[in-house]
């Protein structure tokens, strides 16, 4: 099944950008919609983590673990292993908050949290449907921007803005015979207008919350 999540030879690394922090953020923004393939697994001798390939089948992200599962400090990486946003999971009270930061290059990092994420009311009443909040922008007092539907007992969930519009769904792959690729192969639609590096770094938090990477 390998051959199939990523039918391309990994990439070269990327040469270092001297474009402004502000060209990045629109190249970050998707025009249209997006189709990518999750592979929840480290190219890292197929240890923990996740290896996203877009809808040619090139590598576009990639979380490396190893032998580590639902770390604390996780680093979401470009296809050449340029740290694009580090994530920590912050341990307060009973739950706890991740916090994403973005990376401009490896060796400067945000001060300030680029996102927040936290986990819905129904944990607490034990639902089904394990919803997480998200703030971007983490002002003191800014309402959540995204709230997850559907995180159930499997990963595969939408996220949805604050008039409820669908931003991403992630959900099984199938092939275009219907045939329903394992647990470990997922797919995820972008929507038009959507932030794809916030989106993955979303997924990332999601797949720590439930433990698959």
């Amino acid at each position: 099944m390998e051959h199939k999540v990523h039918p391309e030879p990994l990439l070269p690394s990327a040469s270092p950008s001297s474009s402004s922090s502000s060209s990045r953020a629109s190249f970050s923004m998707t025009a249209r919609r997006e189709v990518y393939t999750l592979w929840m697994k480290s190219l890292v001798l197929s240890g923990n983590g996740c290896t996203v390939y877009d809808s040619t089948g090139r590598l576009a992200y990639r979380v490396d673990n190893y032998d580590c599962k639902c770390s604390d400090e996780v680093y979401l990486m470009d296809h050449g292993g340029r740290t694009l946003c580090k994530i920590l999971r912050r341990k307060l009270r009973v739950f706890g908050r991740w916090e994403g930061y973005r990376c401009h290059d490896s060796a400067r990092e945000e001060k300030r949290p680029w996102f927040r994420v936290k986990k819905g009311d129904g944990i607490l009443r034990r639902s089904r449907s394990r919803e997480i909040e998200v703030m971007v922008g983490c002002s003191k007092g800014k309402e959540s921007c995204y709230r997850t539907e559907g995180l159930g007992n499997k990963l595969a969930f939408k996220i949805k803005d604050l008039a409820g519009r669908t931003v991403a769904e992630v959900g099984r792959k199938r092939t275009e015979g219907g045939v329903v690729l394992g647990e470990d192969v997922l797919m995820l639609v972008v929507e038009p207008n959507a932030d794809r590096l916030l989106i993955m770094g979303l997924m990332v938090v999601c797949g720590l919350i439930k433990q698959n990477m």
